[in-house]
């Protein structure tokens, strides 16, 4: 009688999928799959449906579970290279196909799902048909490729090379070299290597897509712009393909164009979880915030598993998640199959929330738990950074910065906001930008770059600081030039313009030598509120130093040695402005900023939070209100948990008026 009843549910929901009303079969099979835990057909069946649903998130979970269940069942097998299909994972799913005939030879119409994803890959990697596709030296290219997973780029560029001279023409060799010279930072190199594998291959779409991004790491925003839409034209339906454009004009600060484009990406297909995240980015950053909220909530929807959105969320800073929401996530981190980078994104937006709701004690396990996590896919050394200040103040010694003076050139347009992340730094960019004079642009990577091309150029070889030394009286303007040639592409007709990257605080001295007429402003804050804020602040990428209470404090002290000593030999080249002060005194330390960089006063510098322009950092929400108090000493609320961190910046505490020290200093 089970029997007859599990068959007639099967055959009901089997019919209604058939028939278009996948809603419908899809609540049978849930119904099915609670009744009978051990059939494989309904919990085949139930993937289906959420495939024909478009709920690829949910159907991959499933999937997993029914293979993990069943192993050897063929159904899920071929459920599973469906899967991977529609997700553009075509070589995957050819691998899973070929498997699966070779186990159920009798499943005669895997022949042509195997033809489709083979068309389907060649289509994506080169555009090209077989005939024109050069399929040569496989095994010599996927002997490289593992050499390069396994951590041995060097071998592979032997055998890349090898390739290529007996073959100058073969555009997948030119691709796969470019990158090892990319994960070199050898991004020239790479740019002519892509540059020659298109020309070979005009229709080589993965080609044009490694092009732009390598374009967009030498700062060539239109060739970058120029390479992607021309990844479109060569695979104009495919998601990925309008997500690569977006992200590109992203880059090049065309948020307007990204956001059409990624809307347009979900045309393609509804529930991308690239498409989701670029557009909500792009929203935020020109201030529409509801509307970024909408969509991650949308990409929550279509992606329940997906745990960025959550992150996302609570990174606008001022946004406050709902019951429910806090449930799901809580939930979530109960699956002891999430990915570290799920564990931290999700426990970071749990910190968050619970700061909000004023539970710090919860508020500390969740930013714990994250930094924990986090910290082991870090590489930091301490050390290395404490000799990297000690080479610094040994090299720029006030001997010879004044060897060196006047040498630079003399162009006073940067303004270079310094300082440690979570400091205030986005607020003085904004009071900055809100000046006519004044180009606003965003964290600028330039000198850091700079900084490193002048290693490719040092006779020895030799890091910086040290081949500084090698400089002549012309090196200086020219490095000066550079720098100025490569911001070039941020800024319109303003007279000046802001680089706010606060990690370029270890250059000032070099800043000094190559632009002796820029300005430096030193974003200060409590001591701990600075490095607690950091500690709460989930990072993309960079400040590995973050992750570790002890390494905090040691790296907030190497910050203040530096500064310490950049003041003393360049005195009054650098300001130091304090967060503090300026939510006391708003009207004098805009006047001091405007004096410092030889701005006349307006007094839209004061009202800094009604200008109206793109903001990319986490502070992006907060800089669009007007000052508030409510961030000063925050770190109070969590002295109980961070007696570490007091304890590694006890001598600069002391310093401090009473009312600034913990209760463990006094």
């Amino acid at each position: 009688m089970s029997s007859n009843l599990k068959k007639s549910l099967f055959d009901a929901a089997f019919s209604h999928l058939k028939s278009g009303e996948t809603q419908k079969a899809l609540e049978l099979c849930v119904t099915g799959m609670d009744k009978y835990p051990d059939d494989p057909n309904i919990f085949c069946l139930t993937g289906q449906a959420l495939i024909t649903l478009k709920r690829f998130e949910d159907a991959r979970t499933l999937i997993n579970s029914i293979l993990k269940k069943f192993p050897k069942f063929a159904n899920a097998q071929e459920l599973h290279g469906d899967l991977l299909l529609l997700e553009g994972q075509f070589e995957k799913s050819v691998q899973v196909y070929e498997s699966l005939q070779k186990l159920a030879p009798n499943r005669q119409h895997l022949i042509a799902k195997i033809e489709r994803a083979n068309d389907l890959t060649k289509s994506l990697i080169s555009g090209e048909s077989s005939e024109q596709q050069d399929i040569s030296y496989t095994d010599e290219l996927n002997q490289a490729l593992q050499l390069v997973e396994n951590g041995e780029p060097e071998k592979a560029e032997d055998i890349y090379r090898n390739v290529l001279r007996k073959n100058p023409n073969h555009s997948e060799a030119m691709r796969l070299l470019a990158g090892v010279a990319a994960k070199h930072s050898r991004y020239d190199d790479a740019e002519m290597l892509l540059l020659r594998s298109v020309q070979k291959s005009p229709n080589f779409s993965r080609a044009w897509l490694d092009l732009s991004k390598m374009q967009l790491e030498l700062g060539k925003y239109p060739q970058a712009l120029e390479s992607a839409q021309k990844l479109v034209e060569l695979t104009p339906d495919i998601a990925e393909s309008m997500v690569a454009l977006g992200n590109t004009q992203a880059q090049c600060n065309f948020p307007e164009l990204a956001i059409e484009t990624y809307s347009k990406a979900l045309e393609y297909s509804s529930s991308h979880q690239g498409a989701f995240s670029g557009l909500a980015h792009q929203l935020k950053t020109l201030g529409r915030q509801q509307e970024a909220i909408a969509v991650h909530r949308k990409n929550i929807e279509e992606n329940p598993q997906n745990t960025e959105p959550y992150w996302n969320l609570a990174n606008l800073k001022t946004f406050r998640f709902e019951d429910i929401e806090v449930s799901k996530m809580e939930k979530l981190l109960l699956d002891s199959n999430l990915k570290d980078l799920s564990i931290v994104q999700l426990c970071n937006a749990l910190g968050l929330e619970y700061e909000g709701r004023k539970n710090y004690a919860r508020a500390f396990h969740y930013f714990e738990r994250c930094n924990q996590t986090r910290r082991q896919s870090e590489t930091y050394d301490p050390v290395s950074h404490e000799m990297l200040i000690n080479n610094i103040i040994n090299v720029f010694t006030p001997e010879f910065l004044e060897e060196q003076a006047g040498n630079g050139n003399a162009d006073p347009s940067p303004i270079l906001v310094i300082g440690l992340p979570r400091s205030g730094s986005t607020l003085i960019e904004q009071i900055l930008a809100s000046h006519s004079y004044v180009e606003g642009t965003h964290e600028l990577s330039d000198l850091a770059q700079l900084v490193q091309d002048q290693k490719l150029k040092s006779p020895r070889g030799t890091h910086f600081p040290e081949n500084m030394r090698e400089n002549n009286s012309q090196s200086w303007s020219d490095i000066g030039l550079d720098y100025l040639n490569r911001t070039k592409k941020y800024r319109s007709d303003k007279p000046r313009f802001i680089d706010k990257n606060p990690n370029n605080f270890i250059y000032c001295g070099l800043l000094k030598l190559m632009l002796p007429n820029a300005k430096i402003i030193n974003a200060r804050r409590h001591p701990l509120d600075s490095t607690f804020g950091s500690y709460k602040q989930l990072f993309a990428s960079g400040q590995p130093f973050s992750y570790d209470l002890c390494e905090l404090g040691e790296y907030y002290l190497e910050y203040q040695r530096i500064m310490d000593y950049w003041h003393s030999v360049l005195p009054g080249y650098v300001l130091d402005v304090h967060y503090e002060d300026v939510v006391d005194d708003l009207e004098t330390q805009v006047r001091r900023i405007l004096d410092h960089c030889d701005l006349p006063f307006e007094d839209a510098c004061l009202r800094f939070h009604e200008t109206d322009r793109a903001v990319k950092t986490a502070s992006s929400e907060q800089v669009r209100k007007p000052i508030y108090a409510s961030s000063v000493n925050l770190w109070k609320n969590y002295e109980p948990h961070i007696g570490e961190l007091i304890e590694i910046l006890e001598p600069l505490l002391e310093e401090l008026p009473e009312k600034y020290q913990p209760r463990m200093t006094k």
